[in-house]
Formats: C-alpha cells, sequence, structure tokens
C-alpha cells in the first residue's frame, strides 16, 4: 500500500478485482485525516502567537504521523483478510470431512475480515481524540483543516463500521459477533457526536 501512486490504487478500487475494496478505502480516509493533522501540527509549531500549544502540537504531530503508519497498514491487512476469506470459500466440498475443513476456514478468514474493519474503526476513534484539541489550538489559518480532518476520520469510522457489520451475520461464533457488535455500535454512539462537535469548534473559529 505505501508504495502504491493514488492513480493505481483508484484504479484498484474501480476495477473488477475485490480487493482494495471499502476496508481499505475506510482506512486511507483515516489516514487522510491524520495527516493533515499532522499538517496542522507543522503549521502551528514555532508560529508566534502559539508558543503555548507547541508543545502539545509536537505531541499530536508525534501521535499523528504513527497513526498514519497504523491506517496504511490497517488497509494493507484488510486486503489480506478479504483474500484469506475467498481462500477458504475456494477450498473442496466434496467430502464431509472437506465441508468441514472449508467451513472452519471461512469462519477463521470471517472473524478476521471482521478484526481488522473494528482495528480501523478504533484508530479512528484515537485519531478524532487528536482533532478535538487540535480544533481548539491548532493555528488559525488552517483550522479548517482540522475540519476536514475530522470529518474524513468520521467518514473512516462510519465506513469501517459498515465493514465490521456486513460480516457479522454470518459469524456462527455468537459470542464473538455481539463483543463485536457492542465495541462498533458503542464507538459510533461515542465519536459521531464528538465529530460534530469538532466541526462546530472549527466553525466558529473561522467567524
Amino acid at each position: 500500500m505505501q508504495d502504491t501512486t493514488l492513480q493505481g490504487f483508484l484504479q484498484d478500487l474501480a476495477s473488477r478485482q475485490p480487493t482494495p475494496g471499502g476496508g481499505a478505502a475506510a482506512a486511507l480516509m483515516g489516514a487522510m485525516g491524520v495527516a493533515l493533522l499532522s499538517m496542522v501540527a507543522n503549521l502551528t509549531v514555532g508560529k508566534k502567537g502559539y508558543e503555548q500549544a507547541q508543545e502539545e502540537m509536537l505531541e499530536q504531530l508525534a501521535q499523528a504521523e504513527a497513526l498514519r503508519a497504523r491506517f496504511l497498514e490497517l488497509a494493507a491487512q484488510d486486503a489480506m483478510a478479504f483474500n484469506q476469506l475467498m481462500a477458504g470459500y475456494r477450498l473442496p466440498k466434496e467430502s464431509a470431512a472437506d465441508k468441514v475443513q472449508r467451513s472452519a476456514a471461512i469462519q477463521r478468514g470471517l472473524e478476521a475480515a471482521t478484526r481488522v474493519p473494528l482495528l480501523c474503526a478504533q484508530t479512528c476513534a484515537e485519531a478524532m481524540r487528536l482533532a478535538q484539541r487540535s480544533a481548539v489550538i491548532g493555528h488559525q489559518n488552517v483550522i479548517s483543516d482540522t475540519g476536514v480532518a475530522v470529518l474524513s476520520l468520521l467518514a473512516a469510522l462510519r465506513s469501517a463500521a459498515l465493514n465490521v457489520d456486513i460480516n457479522l451475520p454470518s459469524i456462527q461464533d455468537a459470542a464473538f459477533a455481539d463483543t463485536v457488535r457492542a465495541q462498533t455500535d458503542a464507538l459510533l454512539m461515542e465519536y459521531i457526536p464528538l465529530a460534530e462537535t469538532v466541526h462546530q469548534t472549527v466553525r466558529q473559529r473561522l467567524r
């Protein structure tokens, strides 16, 4: 993923091949969001009138860069998890033993394909906390970019949640499915309103 050009990624996304898909796109939305938070931090540090924010902005920069690397890794993991799932579906199903092995492989693939977008959603939530502070202390001249960042992260969060939801009905481990569903719902309940609060904070600073 890190070596793919933007044009190459979009071409692959638009193609008939199943990966990359919505999960990788969600992770890339998250990566764009934290890249913008890095930009705001870079353009706040060392600027007159923002001396008190410098230490926190330096910390934001370090955290945002770490999160960007994590999002890119999640984009790659999403494709790998989907390919693992498809490999399970391609296993033979001639004998009873074949069917048992195939079913187990599919279930492992479904769980892997669910864990990755859940991690993406959790990473979005972590990044939104950075945006929350960035909206308050970031440089006025680039504060709109914090707004774009949090909206990108919100899109990533909701998109990741959809990629969790699509797998849950097919997962036979009810305890696993219930736990993941509860975690995803909790993230949406907390961070959709938080994103809107950050958005409104940015809009107020622009007026």
